[in-house]
């Protein structure tokens, strides 16, 4: 199903706060347990594509194109993932603290909340609550 999706990240990091938003044209679809949400991004360094990946006990984000990244979710539990640039490849490890999941059937309106902590080669980067929020396009 093509979506309208509004993706926004707010980071926390000791006293500071960054807010960055996102709004693209996705696709929304379900496969088996499993719940997937897909767009791309054009960023600095070329277009990414996003794909999130959300069961009832984990959640999974995969970029792949000009950033490749694998970063895990399953509440309470501290994952590995990575994060490839042309530079080499971080060690990324998340902590999930919030992994919620809608999706209302009826008006074909959904959203993802996810709050982690992210720590990058060993040293914590912050805390990230990401909320997505998508609807069917017509």
């Amino acid at each position: 199903m093509p979506v309208k999706i509004n993706v926004k990240t707010t980071i926390h990091d000791g006293n500071s706060k960054d807010t960055f938003e996102l709004t693209a044209a996705g696709r929304y679809y379900k496969k088996g347990n499993a719940r997937y949400l897909q767009y791309e991004e054009e960023m600095d360094v070329g277009m990414v594509k996003t794909i999130v990946k959300m069961t009832e006990d984990d959640g999974l984000i995969l970029r792949s194109g000009s950033i490749k990244m694998r970063l895990p979710f399953k509440m309470h539990q501290s994952l590995r993932g990575n994060y490839t640039t042309p530079y080499g490849v971080f060690n990324l490890k998340t902590l999930t603290k919030r992994m919620v999941h809608e999706f209302k059937e009826e008006t074909n309106i959904g959203s993802i909340d996810l709050m982690y902590d992210l720590n990058m080669q060993g040293s914590k980067a912050g805390t990230y609550h990401l909320t997505i929020a998508f609807e069917e396009e017509n």
